[in-house]
């Protein structure tokens, strides 16, 4: 599941929490929180505190994997653009790496 925002995050919490049949005071308990945090944390509150954030997911069973996508930089290539060789072809008439 690709999460993007609190919401998402929350719901995502909230969704397992049911699947496991846990109510919201026990998972409060287990991660350390209080159930109105909790509460907040399921409605997607975007100024929750991360290492409570991580103690929910981890009482939970929830893993969080971090992607980084790759930009689509023309630089992220086979290596660094040579501009002045790129303007000399260029130049050349050799245009059709333009």
């Amino acid at each position: 599941m690709e999460i993007r925002t609190p919401q998402t995050l929350g719901a995502a919490a909230r969704g397992q929490r049911l699947k496991l049949r846990l109510t919201q005071a026990a998972v409060a308990e287990s991660a350390g929180v209080s159930r109105a945090w909790l509460t907040e944390f399921e409605a997607g509150k975007p100024t929750v505190e991360l290492g409570r954030v991580l103690a929910v997911v981890a009482a939970l069973g929830i893993t969080l994997d971090l992607r980084v996508n790759e930009p689509d930089a023309p630089s992220a290539g086979p290596g660094p653009l040579d501009l002045d060789a790129h303007l000399d072809q260029y130049e050349q008439g050799d245009n059709d790496h333009a």
